[in-house]
């Protein structure tokens, strides 16, 4: 028998749910990036500006992967806000 009472409410399925679709490629990206990352582990020569420093490639490329991910976590917030206001 189906319930019908102000207590029920009507389950929205996992996938479905707004937070996990955004989550879903977020994660999948990252798993995919991180792989790559740390597969890379040979040292590589990189100028920055004017010194010239070596480092392992991974050390490199994950500092370039945080640096995108926090310009993404500043431009998502950014966006958000600036829908959240009402015209007066």
């Amino acid at each position: 028998m189906a319930r019908t009472g102000p207590d029920h409410k009507a389950r929205t399925p996992f996938l479905s749910r707004p937070g996990v679709r955004r989550a879903v490629p977020f994660v999948l990206i990252t798993a995919v990036a991180l792989i790559f990352i740390f597969e890379n582990r040979s040292s590589v020569e990189i100028r920055l500006l004017v010194p010239l420093v070596t480092m392992p490639l991974w050390g490199a490329l994950l500092i370039a992967w945080g640096l995108g991910m926090l310009a993404c976590v500043f431009t998502v917030r950014r966006r958000s806000n600036r829908h959240s206001q009402r015209p007066r």
